[in-house]
């Protein structure tokens, strides 16, 4: 099932298979289908972008390995806060390189936020339209970022 809206960052939807939020897409849905967890995930969405929500509290599918160890590592990341790949490869003992393959692999961005990922001396990349353009709005949007 999926469902979207149009936010500030352009249209996104929400995909959930079987109880879990599997995806996050940067398209309104060509189908869609309305369920309780949909609802709830784009009301929380649009609290975010409304400003009125730091966290997600959305039953996600994590993936599994070092995947899953990444994308929690992210969601602990507090909002309008931001971590190098050097400082989550230390957390979930893993290479740097491995931490951004992880990143770009993350299925849920924005709600396991990827965005707050960056480089040492470097801004990171972002998978979504726009890519760091769309990264760094987000971290305005949050405060974390201020130019």
């Amino acid at each position: 099932m999926r469902a979207g809206l149009v936010g500030p960052f352009g249209p996104v939807a929400l995909v959930e298979r079987e109880g879990v939020l599997v995806g996050l897409e940067w398209r309104l849905p060509g189908v869609t289908g309305q369920t309780a967890l949909l609802d709830e995930g784009l009301a929380q969405l649009a609290a975010y972008f409304a400003g009125r929500l730091k966290r997600f509290d959305l039953p996600m599918d994590w993936g599994a390995g070092l995947n899953a160890s990444v994308r929690r590592a992210m969601a602990d990341i507090p909002y309008g806060e931001t971590r190098t790949y050097g400082q989550i490869a230390k957390l979930v003992g893993a290479a740097p390189q491995a931490v951004g393959q992880a990143c770009g692999a993350n299925p849920l961005p924005i709600l396991i936020p990827c965005h707050r990922v960056m480089g040492t001396d470097w801004f990171g990349g972002f998978s979504a339209p726009g890519g760091v353009e769309t990264k760094a709005a987000l971290l305005r949007h949050e405060g974390a970022l201020l130019i």
